[in-house]
């Protein structure tokens, strides 16, 4: 990192390079291009927060192989207070960001991070793999990579089993000295227009004869042959106070599409291997350590919108109702819940047998599955309780001295707010709920982890139920 740049300008500058991101049918540059303005402004911001005095022990810690202050997502957690400071540096992000942004690289790095605490593990199936590993964790501190993961296969035919659909799955079609070369396509890639690097695996288990679908890569965005295409953005083209949310943390999502992409041997940790694959799949130190972070941003997104919910209300002048004040409750009820299940995870934290302080996972994977609920019906209600006044929000933006503002003080305004006041409290409302971004994030949260319904179903199958059975068993024996 050039002595000139901060953190975060060094980010932004290495992402001068010949990666390929389309959008709206043209290949764009990511640093000059209006659509991702905002966005990498607020990725900058955060990204400083590890040098700026105030908030540097928060955010980042010394770390001696790197000689400098690295993100705590990578992080071993050695105690029960390391998992307190990684928390606290997903709180900091999550607040600075409200939880809108789920893919902020702390998730990624914390996957990687829990790789690296059990790599030895995988010497059973291939010797290579501790050392590429840990040079690749080595080298993502030092340079302060941005990350994302990218697993699931497009939606061409859902209904062929897996391996089946030739045109769908990612998959290696040659090898030589160098490395391996992979064609076919991945989805949802959030994040992936502008991070440094993917990393890129199979989330379902691969079958036995088909081992050139079972990989585990990690590809430069700015590979050859690597086509990133993005969906619509959310942010305008020209600054706009009436999209708040839209104009700093739309983070972008795409498709990837690999033609013959070259991944170097030091990059594939895994090759032609789905039991292996499974293996890294099901590893309990990076689910713990992501999905930790993943509950720590949940909690900070419930929390906005049950404070914009409440201002609205308040506003409005509803709040003394008592079906808004039910379902004000219910809003705090969900928050809290997850509040709790967080502090449960880490209160319940213990040590694997590499020496590594994990969290306890039943408690993370319950918030997971709640989230998915709990989001989408924050975002009803906060639709319920505004109700038209989401639709009827002026168009543009009104000074102090455009004519109609005598008539929008006498009939836009609130309880305790001018018009203007109320008018920027409802556009962020109509944002996180109504906006292409809103509608977005409330895809994303009942999703992001997966199919719900199946995960709901896994925490069933995966549970000690012999402890639940010898609760019933003593009543069987009773003589009526």
């Amino acid at each position: 990192m050039s002595l000139t740049m901060s953190r975060g300008q060094a980010y932004i500058h290495r992402l001068n390079d010949d990666r390929n991101v389309w959008l709206d049918g043209e290949r764009v540059s990511i640093p000059h291009h209006p659509a991702f303005q905002g966005t990498l402004q607020t990725i900058e911001r955060l990204f400083n927060l590890a040098d700026e005095p105030e908030t540097r022990d928060t955010v980042a810690f010394w770390d001696e192989q790197t000689a400098g202050y690295v993100h705590r997502a990578f992080q071993l957690p050695l105690s029960p207070n390391d998992i307190q400071r990684r928390a606290g540096a997903f709180r900091l992000w999550a607040d600075r960001t409200h939880g809108v942004m789920s893919r902020l690289s702390d998730y990624a790095r914390s996957r990687l991070t829990g790789w690296y605490a059990t790599r030895h593990d995988m010497a059973i199936y291939d010797p290579y793999y501790a050392d590429k590993l840990a040079a690749y964790y080595q080298e993502a501190k030092r340079k302060d990579a941005f990350l994302t993961i990218v697993q699931r296969d497009p939606q061409i035919n859902r209904s062929l089993p897996v391996g089946q659909d030739e045109d769908a799955m990612l998959r290696v079609v040659k090898t030589n000295a160098e490395g391996i070369f992979l064609r076919g396509a991945k989805m949802v890639a959030t994040a992936a227009p502008y991070a440094d690097d993917i990393v890129v695996y199979p989330v379902q288990r691969i079958p036995a004869d088909r081992p050139e679908l079972a990989h585990m890569v990690i590809v430069p965005v700015s590979s050859p042959g690597l086509h990133l295409v993005c969906r619509e953005s959310f942010a305008a083209k020209t600054p706009d106070p009436s999209h708040p949310l839209s104009a700093h943390y739309d983070e972008m999502d795409a498709i990837l599409f690999f033609d013959d992409v070259l991944v170097p041997w030091e990059r594939v940790l895994i090759h032609n291997n789905p039991q292996a694959l499974w293996q890294i799949r099901s590893n309990a130190a990076s689910s713990s350590l992501a999905y930790h972070q993943s509950i720590i941003r949940l909690h900070a997104k419930l929390e906005f919108i049950t404070a914009v919910t409440s201002a609205v209300a308040n506003e409005i002048g509803v709040d003394s109702f008592l079906n808004v004040q039910e379902q004000l409750g219910e809003m705090i009820s969900q928050m809290q819940t997850i509040e709790g299940l967080i502090i449960a995870s880490e209160a319940q934290a213990k040590s694997d047998a590499h020496g590594n302080w994990l969290p306890s996972f039943q408690f993370i994977e319950t918030a997971r599955n709640l989230g998915s609920r709990y989001y989408p019906r924050a975002v009803e209600i906060l639709k319920t309780i505004a109700a038209g006044g989401l639709i009827q929000i002026p168009s543009g933006n009104f000074d102090r001295n455009e004519p109609l503002r005598p008539l929008l003080d006498k009939y836009l305004g609130g309880t305790t707010m001018q018009a203007l006041e109320k008018i920027r409290l409802f556009q962020l409302a109509w944002d996180i709920t109504g906006s292409p971004l809103g509608a977005r994030h409330d895809l994303y949260e009942r999703f992001y982890a997966g199919d719900p319904t199946r995960n709901r179903a896994n925490q069933y199958v995966q549970y000690d139920k012999e402890t639940l059975k010898k609760k019933v068993e003593p009543w069987l024996n009773i003589h009526l």
